[in-house]
């Protein structure tokens, strides 16, 4: 089973809570708030890896979790942060947000890390929030809480080298002698069900080849296997069509170009016009030599390698013809693309809504914030929120907004009366 496109769901960690404690020694009868601070949740990152070439990891493993920070505790004692989640991806990985489609990142080089999710903040600890008037505080902060993001792995071959064709053409047969690479080889259709790849090494050249899963007509619109390899193809510097010349299972070489060329080209207009290598396979069998030159005849202008892979022959040539074409080529680049990044939480920003019959919602990252701190059974706690309230322009907003005394204002799950 080959994987190349799957969805995960992926979650940093929570941040530890602030611990409400206050210092306890023997002759210090007073000794004041001493609660530490939350730990930082772990944060998910990516990286990318040559050792993998497909995404069947994760097919049955598709939640993944950062560890959550650990709570604060006496004597000023932190919370422990918690582990990092370090989750390692093919080589090419495209990494895409599944609600909007919009690519995140792009695994591009490998070994570098790149922080997907950011872990919560840890909450402060009761010792932030004494002051002159208030001495024992006995609340805190808690951590701030994540959000489980589903994302789309789609991989995307880094190839010099893209082999396309029909399938049975001999294009892992070329494969195999070329490089080091062992792909199966059988005389049937769809043989290779999982692009393979190759490093080829000529004199002091080196270039990666991908042998592309066999198409067929319908391809660039979905049909057989269609997408799942014509992605492999977008990233490869050029292409070498292989084409089996001898035409002994009825097929036509040149319509079997022109076929393979036409899907290319209703899956994007950019693969068509990827410089092409011909590869003109099986001159062994009957016909072939016929056949070529009337390939030859209606393709003049196209660079077209006669050889039979299965013994070798001719490798010699389409080894520098494929060299030459590389080197006048630009190297593979990453995708250009705007990355797109979850929205952070403001948060200063608060919105009033007037929901009618005298209820008012307030939402906004001012009021996540704020509801971090809150201990409504503690009047302390209470007047702390209340004065922020004040300060922050909230109460002031709701008046704006039509409210009164004795009114119900929402906040999240918590609701009170209206009192200015």
């Amino acid at each position: 089973m080959f994987i190349d496109k799957v969805k995960i769901y992926v979650k940093s960690g929570n941040g530890g809570n602030g611990a409400v404690s206050f210092h306890t020694e023997k002759y210090v009868p007073n000794g004041g708030p001493d609660g530490g601070d939350g730990g930082k949740g772990g944060d998910i990152i990516l990286v990318a890896t040559k050792a993998k070439n497909t995404l069947n990891d994760f097919h049955f493993a598709k939640h993944f979790r950062a560890q959550n920070g650990e709570n604060g505790a006496p004597k000023r004692s932190y919370g422990k942060q918690g582990k990092d989640l370090v989750i390692t991806v093919p080589v090419g990985t495209v990494v895409r947000d599944f609600e909007s489609g919009k690519i995140i990142t792009d695994m591009f080089e490998e070994d570098k890390p790149f922080v997907l999710l950011k872990g919560g903040r840890g909450g402060k600890g009761n010792t932030h929030f004494k002051t002159s008037t208030r001495q024992a505080p006995h609340f805190s902060q808690t951590g701030e809480k994540t959000i489980e993001r589903e994302i789309v792995l789609e991989l995307k071959t880094i190839a010099d080298v893209g082999l396309i064709g029909f399938p049975n053409v001999g294009k892992s047969t070329l494969l195999s002698v070329i490089s080091e690479a062992k792909p199966k080889i059988a005389n049937y259709h769809f043989t290779t069900l999982s692009p393979n790849l190759g490093v080829v090494k000529f004199y002091d050249s080196e270039f990666v080849v991908a042998d592309i899963p066999g198409l067929i007509e319908g391809a660039g619109q979905g049909l057989g296997l269609g997408h799942e390899f014509l992605r492999h193809i977008e990233r490869t510097r050029c292409l070498v069509h292989v084409i089996d010349v001898s035409g002994h299972e009825g097929r036509d070489p040149y319509q079997d170009y022109l076929a393979i060329n036409e899907e290319l080209a209703v899956y994007s207009e950019e693969l068509v016009k990827r410089p092409q290598i011909i590869v003109a396979n099986k001159m062994d069998m009957p016909d072939s030599q016929k056949n070529l030159e009337e390939l030859k005849s209606k393709l003049p202008d196209k660079v077209i390698v006669p050889l039979t892979a299965i013994i070798a022959e001719g490798i010699e040539e389409l080894m520098k013809q494929i060299v030459k074409l590389i080197e006048s080529l630009p190297p593979v680049t990453p995708l250009e693309y705007e990355p797109f990044e979850y929205e952070t939480i403001n948060r200063e920003h608060f919105e009033v809504k007037n929901m009618g019959e005298g209820i008012f919602e307030v939402s906004g990252g001012l009021m996540e914030e704020l509801g971090r701190r809150v201990v409504f059974d503690d009047s302390e706690s209470l007047k702390f929120f209340q004065k922020m309230l004040r300060q922050k322009g909230v109460i002031a907003a709701l008046r704006k907004a039509g409210a009164e005394d004795g009114d119900t204002v929402v906040i999240g799950d918590i609701e009170f009366d209206f009192v200015d």
